[in-house]
């Protein structure tokens, strides 16, 4: 008997909880939207790791509330021994990146986007991220450019909505 192949694991970005309370998903326009986010952390599909909420709670706002009521149970340590050993390849590899600014190393290597990868590579999840890939950006590292350089998928809301299935009627 063969194994079915396990469903995806979705890794959430700050940036897709951000955007879509501020933008297309306000939590009073679209309760349906955070509504599939908690059932589907509730089921193991999707999560967010401590850094992401860390920096969501510095917005002292709905967000931050609805993460810690709502979703704080999908939240995720990256205190572990193999993430952190990945977590410092990933800033070797990205001080070696000449095209970067100071500026945007130091952000970067300051911030929850480089644990992201992190916990995706070592967990084999996929991210979800707004950022797009940019081989030729300067001024900030973006996501997929990590995730290109240590083999992780990769992908944003609306993809992951797709794959999951998730409709709003």
């Amino acid at each position: 008997m063969t194994a079915l192949p396990s469903a995806p694991v979705y890794v959430l970005d700050a940036n897709v909880f951000i955007q879509a309370a501020r933008r297309y998903y306000a939590f009073d326009l679209a309760p349906r939207f955070w509504d599939s986010l908690v059932s589907h952390a509730a089921n193991g599909q999707i999560r967010s790791i401590d850094r992401v909420k860390q920096e969501l709670e510095r917005g002292n706002d709905e967000l931050a509330e609805w993460i810690e009521t709502n979703f704080g149970n999908a939240v995720v340590s990256t205190d572990e021994a193999d993430i952190i050993q990945i977590f410092g390849e990933i800033m070797v590899w990205m001080q070696a990146q000449g095209q970067y600014t100071d500026a945007a190393k130091a952000d970067f290597a300051s911030g929850a986007d480089g644990w992201l990868v992190a916990y995706g590579k070592v967990k084999g999840c996929v991210v979800v991220t707004h950022e797009v890939l940019n081989p030729d950006i300067k001024r900030k590292v973006p996501i997929p450019n990590v995730c290109q350089a240590f083999d992780v998928p990769f992908i944003d809301t609306f993809e992951m909505l797709r794959r999951l299935g998730v409709r709003f009627a």
